[in-house]
């Protein structure tokens, strides 16, 4: 039914929809760095974000170390072919050693509303994996809920859609990409990590069956954003990788090393007379882990991990105390958020739930927008898992540029 909607909309408002820059869109539609440039004349463009972390655990009856870090140093770099033809790619040094490429896609504009987009993409799933920029989110580190329901910085290689019908306030993606890795010569799935070494970000990617990932994004209410996002699909094995179709105990040995995803997402964003209100909400169902965990067995007394079922959410609520100085272009943010994850939300039968990856965390801190691109944010993280009657401590604290 959404896809009829979405259609039938694309026919019938073309007529009433402008191209407009990044700056004139609706406050409670938002852009990355990504989309920016997209935005940008010119046939060269730039843009990069970065952050520097202090982590410092608290603990009671010990001494821990902290830890410093330049956690990433990003460059976006783009080109215009032409006024339709764009060429986005986004470069990322973490931990002055390693370096990834996230995003590297060339764009074609059909028209205002209608973009074909091909290459290594993000994959349009909550908030923060788009929307990853230092200055985008409260908190030094991001958000439990997406580095492990959500692996954050998920991106594949992919062909699809975006685009923005500004006449009814949709913002909407569709794209066929790679999944994740399940098999390549050992388990890359469990229920510790979850699915978050699966990502196989663009690298020698292998595949087997293409993946489907969307989402549509309603931001027609003043200071209210909605999203809603889909991924739907199987892992990728090497197994099947010159395979005798006839030989089906082959196939079948290759079929165990493969899982069934099913991904919702819905994220809400809001925004009132300096308050601010977030929530994300992530559930996974995953097909055929009963066969998976035995064949990824360590030994044969001793199965894989990987749960049935995933389950992740937070709420968040900020305030900009210093929206009362009528002209100050900086703000200053006490936050507070509460989440909520588990990689054994449901299990097979054969497998018994840990309750060690049931956890939540506490995060409350300040976040302060010098200007308008550079932050200051401190913070404190409460954790506990099942296991646990008590919560652990750390300190954060971190500056952040985007441009």
């Amino acid at each position: 039914m959404k896809t009829v909607i979405l259609v039938l909309s694309i026919l019938i408002f073309p007529g009433i929809i402008n191209a407009q820059s990044p700056d004139s869109l609706p406050k409670n539609l938002y852009v990355n760095s990504a989309e920016r440039l997209l935005a940008t004349d010119g046939k060269f463009m730039i843009g990069g974000y970065g952050e520097i972390h202090y982590n410092q655990p608290l603990n009671a009856t010990s001494f821990n170390n902290g830890k410093l870090d330049v956690h990433r140093m990003v460059m976006l770099l783009g080109y215009n072919f032409s006024r339709r033809v764009q060429f986005i790619t986004e470069i990322e040094y973490e931990h002055v050693k390693e370096v990834f490429v996230e995003q590297a896609f060339l764009q074609f504009k059909v028209n205002n509303y209608l973009n074909v987009r091909a290459g290594l993409v993000l994959i349009p799933m909550g908030i923060l994996n788009e929307y990853h920029e230092p200055t985008a989110f409260n908190g030094v580190e991001r958000p439990f809920i997406d580095n492990i329901i959500s692996p954050t910085t998920w991106r594949e290689i992919g062909l699809g859609v975006n685009g923005n019908i500004i006449g009814v306030s949709l913002k909407y993606q569709a794209y066929i990409v790679n999944g994740f890795g399940s098999y390549n010569g050992k388990a890359m799935l469990n229920g510790s990590n979850g699915l978050r070494k699966g990502r196989q970000k663009g690298a020698n990617s292998f595949i087997n069956a293409p993946n489907f990932a969307g989402k549509i994004e309603y931001y027609g209410l003043r200071g209210l954003n909605i999203g809603l996002s889909g991924y739907f699909g199987k892992t990728q094995t090497t197994l099947y990788n010159g395979i005798d179709k006839s030989d089906k105990n082959a196939i079948r040995i290759a079929d165990s090393s493969v899982v069934g995803v099913s991904m919702l997402g819905m994220d809400v964003r809001y925004n009132v007379k300096g308050f601010q209100f977030r929530g994300q909400f992530y559930y996974s169902s995953l097909a055929n882990t009963f066969q998976y965990n035995l064949f990824t067995a360590e030994s044969g007394d001793r199965p894989n991990d990987l749960g049935s079922a995933m389950m992740g959410y937070y709420v968040e609520a900020g305030y900009n105390v210093f929206r009362v100085i009528e002209g100050l272009k900086s703000a200053l943010v006490p936050f507070v958020r509460y989440e909520e994850f588990n990689t054994h939300q449901a299990v097979t039968e054969s497998l018994e739930k840990d309750p060690a990856y049931k956890q939540n965390v506490i995060t409350a801190g300040l976040t302060w927008t010098v200007v308008k691109g550079a932050v200051v944010k401190t913070d404190v993280q409460f954790l506990r898992s099942g296991t646990e009657n008590k919560f652990a401590k750390i300190f954060n604290a971190g500056i952040g540029v985007m441009f």
